[in-house]
């Protein structure tokens, strides 16, 4: 994928790896804008407003993206929340409402509020952001691995229905990497510089590939094909013993 002389929307982009998206893809001369709930503190890049659990406010700023970019070739959608439950809890179904109004229809109400756009030009891109949690579960985290693993299957359901359309879907499968706190929890999450180069460089290559998988992720990815599973899931279920309660 061409990351230079794009027009681009970073939805989710005003922290974290979707704003270290952002600056890469400006620094290689792309115009970006970058979608967030607020755009506090956001002064190198240009913004728009967006709610991604509002359907009104997606549409909203659709158009105010499309009034000023109608060139728009390029939508990343990673809008994500990460929240540990207790399933012995029955509250915990708040938390899930959450995560799944956030992470899975919040991004199918972005690609459905730009995929018609992007038809009418008949070339562009689509970038989704999924997990190696929705590979491989990290059982303090059931909801949102639930929800990646969701965002996996209906991108590789959007790239079959897009085929042919002259707009590419990719998918990008993170690790923990040490951004929103990450860092703090687990010292083993990649240093976002890092990850950002290893995906810059899987993303540029030639022939673009559908999903970008960093190494560190490439365990979790194919842990099912490798054999490795059920001792990976073993091991991450130890982390179950700092739920409260437990």
């Amino acid at each position: 994928m061409d990351i230079s002389g794009r027009t681009a929307l970073i939805v989710g982009g005003t922290s974290g790896i979707g704003h270290g998206m952002a600056k890469r893809f400006a620094d290689a001369g792309s115009t970006v804008i970058v979608g967030g709930r607020t755009a506090a503190g956001i002064e190198d890049l240009e913004t728009v407003t967006i709610d991604v659990t509002d359907a009104d406010s997606v549409l909203r700023a659709r158009d105010e993206v499309l009034a000023n970019h109608p060139d728009l070739d390029l939508v990343v959608t990673m809008s994500g929340v990460m929240i540990l439950e207790n399933l012995r809890d029955p509250e915990h179904f708040t938390q899930t409402e959450t995560i799944v109004t956030v992470n899975l229809l919040g991004t199918i109400r972005v690609i459905d509020a730009f995929t018609p756009h992007l038809l009418a030009r008949g070339a562009g891109d689509i970038l989704t952001v999924s997990s190696g949690i929705g590979f491989m579960p990290f059982p303090s985290m059931p909801t949102y691995g639930a929800s990646k693993a969701a965002v996996h299957s209906y991108t590789e359901s959007l790239r079959a229905q897009l085929t042919g359309t002259g707009v590419g879907v990719t998918e990008l499968v993170p690790p923990a990497v040490a951004t929103a706190g990450q860092e703090k929890v687990n010292p083993n999450a990649l240093p976002l510089d890092d990850f950002l180069d290893e995906v810059i460089d899987l993303l540029t290559a030639e022939p673009t590939t559908y999903e970008i998988v960093v190494e560190r992720a490439q365990p979790l990815r194919w842990a099912e094909r490798d054999g490795t599973y059920a001792e990976l899931l073993e091991a991450r279920s130890q982390a179950l013993s700092t739920l409260p309660g437990r």
